[in-house]
């Protein structure tokens, strides 16, 4: 479907409204929420209320929060110039009256512009609130603002009305809107007004929405809903309903096993199968740290002691996606067509969400957090998040706070490997870089459209392989990426020429390859991934490994099948050069021309290397095709909301042609990032420092005798170099200097109820092993029995032995 409005417009609005919420002194103007007496709690959660959304604990004359102020009064007095109530319509520009009310993409217009409505107003109660906007206590804008309420109220949002387009609009995107002006303004509401505006929530928003886990109604959406549920009570006095949105944020704290939810390994999906850390995960841990700081210390304060698996999730399920104060876009479904908010305009409100939550936690977590949070924030030097124009003011004073407290030590980006067989993703983190990994299996689609977004992400589950620096290359995804990268060359990816439809494959996630063999093996320092790709709606098949190693990423590839009468490639990255794009580009020694347009076909290379981005190495040599191009696009192009200006961005690609219908094709190269043209050409001289033991569609595996390490992605049992498995799996296994070595194994297709794994290396004796593994040492040999793997649900089991 396609919407002018969705969660990411009203998400993008509220970032602006509460990018007012600034100043630390609240003004008890005409219409404020006036202090409460100590016997009305509801005075009291709606004085904590209006803290939460319009902060506190900064100088509003000071900066970033001045100009801040001073733009939102702006914007308050735009709205209050040109509100002109009409019938079917409060602005001109916002017509919510649907001629033809039902659900297909016009409707979500108008349900869109009706949600649009009360936030404008909110805009205007933030301005009427707070200092330094210009506009604080006039009472001129206090009229308009309850003059707007009630224009909304007759005429569209009421408990005589029947909701149309965007279900989101009626129950989340305008009572959330609605029921904070009502907290800002509450002394100025008639009783009597503010009772209708209750009935129309309850008419939108009853009870029922949330009394089963279920549809709309899980993961962050379900937050949402107790937001509304809660702040609903605070308004109307209600203790119920605040009962009934604690009560009912509980389902959300559970760890799941399958659909919406937080997963042991650290994953978050909603949409079912959607990876969605990113997006509606931020959105999930900001509603619940609102809540949770609005109830505490009252009588509906949240005591589940399961809240504890979100406290945990923070450094296991968002830390490993946040690197130098960006979120990686591998986890943000759709959200990556929207133009205005970047992967560090996302990964802000993370860290001042995970400060807010900081205050419920343990003393120790909430230091350890506030440290994080410090590291991420003084390390993004591509976009501070204090200048951050989407990031509200009141994220802006968390974060401020955690810079300017001297006893912070700023916590380092760690080192080491994440898997998450239950998104299909991971990440890698190096001295100097990081990287992440999407892919696709039969739980996790290809990529999400919906909404009329992200129209040509098909192919960001097919292997792509991001990569930042810890100084360079941070805005790679950043500067206009998504708008003007070629969507069939993303980098790491093996994908079809064939021509897709925008929105191919069906919104909301649907499409699903059918496959099982997807993850991998790791020892949370290294890792062996592998990826049995089937590509969306083309004949291609693929078997991807990558072998994620200490200064490199190890790519082979095989089994690559087409019979689409199209042309397949593996791109080996694309990388944005921004609007000039002349960073020098050699290869083999050979300086390639820095002008646009150049292309070239590499025959025999054996390394490449982009300054200021790294170097590229193909075992035994290998012909690949390179282009230098300026490319321009639209943001309109991958999302019908986006703008229609034109933005150009020049790229340097490599890649692999396999030419047209191609059987059995292969490939084999090492990224390493951050390499110098002289450790990228010694890597490449270096025959010996990898071997490549097999890449065929059966196996594939490298060994790299300086690290003790092989690792072996078996797509079927067979025998690599020292390793026999009698089933599908992968292993990875590394001989330490003392004498000692561990056996990383897994079933990424989750199916396994026995697996034999000989290594043919002289062993001593077993040092530990899981209870599930029965261990021989006999001939020189150790033998390996796993019991029932499937319960596992593809995560490592490791062995550790003492070699002879």
């Amino acid at each position: 479907m396609t919407s002018a409005w969705s969660r990411r417009t009203f998400l993008a609005t509220s970032a602006v409204l509460t990018a007012a919420g600034g100043g630390a002194l609240m003004l008890a103007a005409p219409g404020a929420a006036s202090a409460a007496p100590e016997d009305d709690p509801y005075g009291a959660l709606r004085t904590t209320w209006s803290a939460l959304i319009l902060g506190e604990g900064f100088s509003p004359t000071a900066e970033p929060f001045k100009s801040r102020l001073a733009d939102l009064g702006a914007k308050a007095s735009q709205w209050l110039e040109t509100m002109a109530p009409a019938e079917g319509s409060l602005w001109p520009d916002a017509v919510f009256a649907d001629p033809d009310p039902d659900t297909d993409p016009e409707s979500y217009v108008f349900s869109g512009r009706m949600a649009d409505s009360f936030i404008r107003l909110n805009t205007m109660a933030q301005a009427y609130r707070q200092q330094g906007t210009g506009l604080t206590g006039n009472t001129a804008l206090r009229d308009a603002v309850l003059t707007g309420l009630e224009h909304l109220s007759t005429q569209v949002y009421n408990d005589g009305q029947t909701r149309y387009g965007n279900w989101y609009s009626w129950q989340i995107g305008a009572p959330q809107a609605l029921l904070d002006v009502c907290v800002l303004m509450y002394d100025a509401i008639a009783p009597e007004a503010r009772a209708r505006y209750c009935a129309a929530v309850d008419h939108f928003v009853p009870d029922s929405a949330v009394a089963s886990y279920t549809g709309t109604s899980t993961g962050a959406n379900r937050v949402d809903l107790c937001r509304v549920l809660a702040l609903r009570g605070v308004v109307g006095g209600t203790a119920a309903k605040i009962a009934l949105a604690r009560d009912a944020l509980s389902p959300v704290f559970p760890l799941v096993t399958k659909g919406d939810g937080l997963y042991a390994d650290g994953s978050f999906i909603q949409h079912t199968t959607v990876p969605y850390t990113g997006s509606y995960g931020s959105v999930m841990l900001g509603g619940l740290g609102l809540l949770f700081a609005l109830l505490k210390g009252t009588t509906w304060e949240v005591t589940d002691p399961k809240r504890q698996v979100v406290f945990d999730a923070v450094e296991n399920a968002w830390a490993p996606f946040l690197y130098n104060g960006l979120v990686m876009d591998s986890v943000a479904g759709r959200a990556i067509s929207r133009g205005e908010v970047d992967d560090h305009r996302r990964g802000h409100p993370i860290m001042a969400s995970i400060v807010l939550l900081g205050q419920g936690a343990t003393a120790a977590e909430n230091a350890r957090w506030r440290a994080l949070v410090k590291g991420w924030a003084q390390r993004d030097y591509y976009s501070p998040p204090l200048s951050n124009p989407s990031l509200g003011l009141t994220a802006l004073a968390r974060i401020r706070s955690v810079l300017d407290d001297t006893s912070l030590t700023p916590v380092a980006e760690p080192a080491g490997h994440r898997l998450f067989p239950d998104m299909a993703r991971a990440t890698h983190r190096r001295p100097g870089w990081a990287a992440s990994l999407s892919m696709a299996d039969r739980r996790i689609t290809f990529y999400e459209t919906g909404n009329g977004e992200n129209l040509r992400g098909w192919h960001t589950g097919n292997g792509m392989l991001y990569w930042w620096g810890d100084t360079f290359a941070n805005g790679q995804y950043s500067d206009a990426f998504w708008p003007t990268v070629d969507p069939y060359r993303l980098p790491g990816t093996t994908a079809s020429r064939k021509v897709l439809a925008d929105g191919a494959g069906g919104d909301w996630g649907v499409a699903l390859p059918d496959v099982n063999w997807v993850g991998g093996v790791t020892d949370s320092k290294r890792a062996a991934v592998g990826q049995y790709l089937k590509g969306l709606t083309s004949t291609l098949m693929a078997k991807k490994s990558w072998f994620f190693l200490d200064d490199t990423v190890v790519c082979l590839g095989a089994g690559i099948h087409g019979r689409d009468g199209a042309a397949v490639e593996t791109t080996v990255d694309n990388r944005n050069l921004g609007p000039t794009g002349n960073a020098p580009f050699t290869v083999d020694g050979s300086a390639k021309p820095v002008a646009a347009p150049w292309s070239a076909t590499l025959s025999g290379a054996s390394w490449a290397h982009l300054a200021g981005h790294g170097g590229y190495v193909f075992p035994g040599g290998a012909t690949v095709k390179a282009v230098r191009e300026n490319r321009t696009g639209r943001w309109r192009d991958i999302n019908r909301a986006g703008s229609t200006d034109p933005v150009s961005r020049k790229y340097l690609t490599l890649w692999f042609d396999h030419g047209t219908d191609p059987s059995d094709a292969t490939y084999a190269y090492q990224l390493l990032p951050g390499a110098s043209e002289q450790r990228t050409a010694a890597r490449a001289a270096d025959s010996g420092w990898l071997r490549v033991l097999a890449n065929t569609d059966d196996q594939q595996g490298v060994a790299v005798p300086s690290l003790g390490l092989t690792a072996v992605n078996f797509w079927f049992g067979g025998s690599v170099g020292p390793l026999v498995a009698d089933a599908p799996c992968s292993v990875m296994v590394t001989e330490h200097a003392d004498g000692t070595a561990t056996v990383c194994v897994s079933d990424p297709m989750r199916m396994r109820t026995s697996l034999t794994l000989t290594w043919n290396r002289a062993v001593a004796s077993v040092v530990s092993k899981p209870a599930t593994v029965t261990s021989a040492t006999t001939g020189g040999s150790l033998r390996l029995v796993f019991g029932d793997l499937s319960g596992t649900r593809g995560a490592t089991q490791t062995v550790k032995v003492r070699l002879a």
